[in-house]
């Protein structure tokens, strides 16, 4: 189904419906569109501010978020784009700290939208979203640009840009198939290298590009990309490292090392995206930010539906004795990661919405000895796994776990009871996130 949108400011719903009449409808890789489009508005994206581009598959939206962190507790500002937006399209695009107005949205949409009709141009959903933010961070001034890629990294319309200060590559792993791993003359075949491949696509001659570490195949194809086109490789455990302790993150580079908390945000994961962040502003020079800074980030950052327990609100009120937690993870390694936050609990149950293009055991698979029971609810406006899905994939592992299906959140929580001592984690889809903040009256900001 169509990455679409909906507003209640008039004026902002009445662009998105023009997207909607416009593009074509569905997720479309590939850099020609994105190129007549920032041609037609008069290529704004060579008018960015110091630009950090972060590519993976899981963590580039944290590693933005850490990014942003450090540089505002250096007491400086930063666009940021970012995808999907969980409730509102504006948390898509934020203009020097601030998320975009509703009528500056609008406005900038239209001059978007003003420019590929008068072009015969029909961009994507996302093309339109990108080109929308790189118009309005031309016009506002700010110290940095955060842009998160969409999908991919080689053929993601973000990759339009062209000379970013420094690129990151986050956590990798096997995610958007239909997309990522269509065959294709002289890309890798093995699906973990494609994707390394994909994502050092973002790579720029003259750029450091930030890699974590992977597998040697993965690590092979991202330096060999990197020696191809000129790009200083500045990669883990050999330019850079970091290690923690249950209270303190110990990271060191060539130029030094430090001490920093352990972030905030909840998760083992969340140390090496506030590592990645913390490299990429080490080993660029266009914005210096202190250690002072850095370490501040780690307090301060926060990015929702990633482990996020709900506060008081109408559906955690549904189960006021326990924890209930919120995760937008959808593929294996969202599943992995889940998995190690939650290991020394001792039972939860599981309200699962998931995509009907997923698979279905990601999230599962390394929660069975966990789960106290599994509940599957719908999204709304998607194609989504019912329960004979999730039953098949669990005979297939073996897992004798009590399944049931329900129309709502609500009555998914209301269905567990009173059981007082089991948590509740809520997972599978960033749009299914977005339902539960909305409805717990827990809006991102």
């Amino acid at each position: 189904m169509a990455d679409f949108a909906i507003s209640n400011h008039a004026a902002v719903q009445k662009q998105l419906d023009r997207i909607a009449a416009l593009s074509p409808g569905r997720d479309i890789l590939g850099l020609e569109r994105i190129a007549a489009l920032m041609n037609a508005l008069d290529s704004p994206h060579q008018n960015l501010p110091p630009i950090f581009h972060v590519a993976g598959t899981n963590g580039k939206g944290s590693t933005c978020a850490f990014l942003r962190g450090a540089i505002e507790a250096a007491g400086k500002s930063a666009h940021v784009y970012t995808s999907p937006h969980l409730v509102r399209f504006n948390e898509r695009i934020r203009i020097a700290g601030s998320l975009i107005s509703d009528d500056y949205l609008a406005q900038i949409l239209a001059e978007t939208l003003d420019a590929a009709e008068e072009n015969n141009l029909s961009p994507s959903f996302f093309e339109v979203t990108t080109a929308a933010a790189f118009l309005a961070f031309s016009h506002n001034p700010a110290d940095a640009c955060l842009i998160e890629v969409g999908l991919g990294g080689r053929l993601d319309a973000t990759n339009i840009i062209q000379k970013p200060t420094a690129c990151g590559i986050a956590n990798l792993g096997v995610d958007h198939v239909g997309f990522l791993l269509v065959p294709e003359e002289g890309a890798p075949d093995d699906p973990l290298t494609r994707i390394a491949w994909e994502k050092a696509g973002i790579a720029k001659a003259d750029t450091p590009l930030i890699a974590g570490y992977y597998n040697d195949s993965m690590n092979d194809i991202i330096a060999d990309h990197a020696k191809k086109i000129g790009a200083p490789l500045r990669a883990k455990q050999s330019d850079w490292d970091a290690a923690h302790t249950k209270e303190q993150i110990f990271y060191r580079d060539k130029k030094g090392e430090i001490t920093l908390p352990l972030p905030r945000m909840n998760g083992a994961h969340q140390i090496d995206n506030a590592a990645l962040a913390i490299a990429m502003l080490r080993h660029q020079d266009e914005i210096i930010i202190p250690p002072s800074a850095m370490a501040a980030a780690m307090e301060r950052t926060h990015w929702p539906a990633r482990l996020q327990r709900l506060s008081a609100g109408p559906l955690q009120a549904l189960q006021p004795t326990v924890d209930i937690w919120l995760d937008g993870g959808h593929n294996v390694n969202a599943g992995e990661a889940i998995a190690q936050h939650f290991s020394d609990i001792g039972h939860m149950h599981l309200i699962i919405g998931m995509l009907s293009n997923k698979d279905p055991m990601a999230i599962t698979q390394h929660l069975i000895d966990k789960i106290k029971s599994i509940t599957i609810v719908p999204i709304a406006g998607h194609y989504c796994h019912g329960i004979e899905a999730f039953k098949r994939a669990l005979a297939i592992a073996s897992a004798s776990i009590p399944i049931y299906a329900q129309d709502s959140m609500k009555n998914a929580l209301k269905s567990l009871g009173d059981d007082n001592e089991s948590p509740i984690l809520i997972a599978g889809s960033l749009y299914l996130a977005g339902e539960i903040l909305t409805a717990n009256e827990q809006l991102p900001d």
